[in-house]
């Protein structure tokens, strides 16, 4: 089948008319008509419902085009790498947590970068399992991974199995985030029992290892009496935080500029298995670059700097 054809169909359903999609095409309407007619007949499924008050998506037409985006997409990153390697461009792609001591000193490594020269810069933040397969299949030059210590095992052998080193970047326990004016905010030790009450955030894609089952959701709690808000990035997770005080969140050790833009605070909070672990990973056979080497300098750093603030 001609890929052609999928920018075809996408543009018709763009327009929802042949007519304009012919003309934004810059093709004759008869053989824009012919060609998805020609396209339908090969797939057995109409796309597109021909009526009088115009061109209609059918049920399996709409699942078709779903993936006619899908693989416009990964046909406009193929075209793209030709080019890239002809301006010479200087590639960067990271796949991190959503941590956000991690976050000023990637924020920092764009700051020191000369953008006077071609550079590329591609940031993902996502869950540990996903940063591995980036890294180990997805053209990602670096990652970070989030796991709790007690869970090491598991990961070191991930690591092992998709061919890539990793180096321990910090050991740390999780704190409590919340903002100023949350009731705790005041309270100089705060227990597990103090948060029954209120409401917890915390990222819905977390996955854990489960001996029975393989990977399980994080703390996913689905009773009558929960209290969660799932996010997926850490922008919504500081704006709930803020404008909604009875939030709460488990965190890595935020930097205090970070703490004072968003008017947080963040407290310890004694519980079980609580140490997790950041691990800077890149396969086995990656020569890193100075562009790895920069933004590594940067990272550590930033990882220093919020060691060495104190949580109350």
């Amino acid at each position: 089948m001609n890929t052609q054809y999928f920018r075809y169909a996408v543009e018709i359903e763009k327009t929802g008319s042949i007519t304009r999609a012919a003309q934004n095409l810059y093709m004759a309407q008869p053989n824009l008509s012919k060609a998805i007619r020609d396209m339908e007949q090969d797939l057995g499924y109409e796309i597109f419902k021909r009526t009088p008050s115009g061109i209609k998506v059918t049920e399996k037409g709409s699942e078709f085009l779903y993936h006619a985006h899908k693989m416009i997409e990964q046909l406009d990153e193929m075209e793209k790498i030709s080019q890239r390697d002809a301006e010479e461009i200087r590639r960067f792609k990271l796949s991190i947590p959503r941590g956000s001591y991690i976050a000023n000193g990637y924020t920092e490594f764009v700051a020191n970068l000369d953008m006077s020269e071609g550079i590329e810069i591609t940031i993902n933040e996502t869950n540990t399992l996903q940063t591995i397969s980036n890294v180990a299949d997805r053209g990602y030059h670096m990652g970070i991974i989030r796991y709790p210590k007690a869970n090491e095992d598991y990961f070191q052998r991930a690591l092992e199995n998709n061919k890539l080193i990793g180096e321990t970047i910090w050991e740390f326990e999780y704190v409590l985030v919340m903002s100023e004016k949350h009731p705790l905010a005041k309270k100089e030790v705060v227990n597990k029992q103090d948060l029954e009450q209120y409401v917890k955030i915390t990222h819905g894609d977390i996955l854990m290892p489960d001996e029975k089952n393989g990977m399980k959701s994080k703390e996913k709690n689905t009773g009558k009496n929960s209290r969660t808000i799932y996010v997926y990035e850490r922008g919504s997770q500081f704006d709930l935080l803020t404008k909604v005080p009875t939030t709460y969140m488990w965190v890595s050790p935020i930097p205090d500029k970070y703490l004072k833009q968003y008017h947080l605070v963040q407290r310890a909070c004694k519980v079980e298995d609580n140490l997790y672990k950041d691990v800077l990973i890149y396969r086995k056979d990656y020569q890193l670059s100075d562009l790895d080497i920069l933004f590594q300098k940067k990272l550590y750093s930033s990882k220093v700097e919020v060691a060495c603030e104190s949580v109350i």
